[in-house]
């Protein structure tokens, strides 16, 4: 399969265009972002698991990246809330499973470096936040590697931000508000992916936005 393989465009999706369909395991549900390759794939989806429901033990070939958006996402090593994020390192390996509350996730599959073995567990919730580039901004740092960078970023409402390119590319997923460009308008669970030296002067208005957001690790290659 390859589902907006084609780094090189745009892409948005937004939740009026979701379509859930079942995973191989009863009680988790899938809506695919991107996709190169079948069941074992260099992925980026939302995954649903229904309340008590499991995941079989799997180990992670190329790295297994989550933020928890929803409920409260588990494993043989903890518990993690809404707001955690996780990194998964190449070879590491667990068995999700959910307790009452069931779980809503952010996954991407397959997207690490070799030499990025950095495993993290960060309960958002509970981290200071940093002054942003710009009033109006504050950011949560989550992971740096090489050049690719990932964070959550808070805005205020009625914020302007420096039009820039983005080298090695920009992927959003909006957790909260609404995100603007001069582009379009993206609602809370929109996910847009800008390739490799595209531009763009995002704003907020009234109501501001949190965002998750990785920058420099598309490759016009895959």
């Amino acid at each position: 399969m390859r589902l907006h393989a084609d780094f090189t465009k745009k892409v948005v999706i937004r939740p009026n265009d979701y379509s859930w369909i079942d995973s191989p395991i009863k009680g988790v549900t899938r809506m695919m972002l991107d996709r190169i390759g079948d069941e074992d794939a260099r992925a980026t989806s939302l995954v649903r698991y229904q309340s008590n429901s499991e995941f079989t033990a799997h180990t992670h070939v190329g790295g297994e990246e989550i933020l928890v958006l929803e409920g409260e996402f588990g494993d043989e090593h903890g518990l993690y809330p809404a707001g955690t994020y996780l990194r998964n390192p190449i070879g590491s390996s667990h068995k999700p499973k959910v307790g009452d509350q069931g779980a809503l996730i952010l996954v991407k599959l397959q997207q690490f470096d070799v030499n990025d073995t950095e495993q993290k567990i960060i309960d958002t919730n509970i981290q200071p936040w940093l002054q942003g580039l710009v009033a109006g901004l504050q950011v949560l740092p989550l992971h740096e590697f090489e050049t690719e960078h990932a964070a959550l970023v808070k805005w205020a409402p009625n914020t302007l931000f420096n039009t820039h390119k983005h080298w090695g590319g920009e992927e959003i997923f909006v957790l909260g508000g609404t995100f603007y460009d001069e582009h379009g308008v993206y609602e809370k669970g929109s996910w847009i992916r800008s390739a490799h030296l595209s531009q763009h002067q995002p704003f907020t208005k009234q109501d501001g936005a949190l965002i998750f957001v990785k920058t420099g690790h598309l490759s016009e290659s895959l």
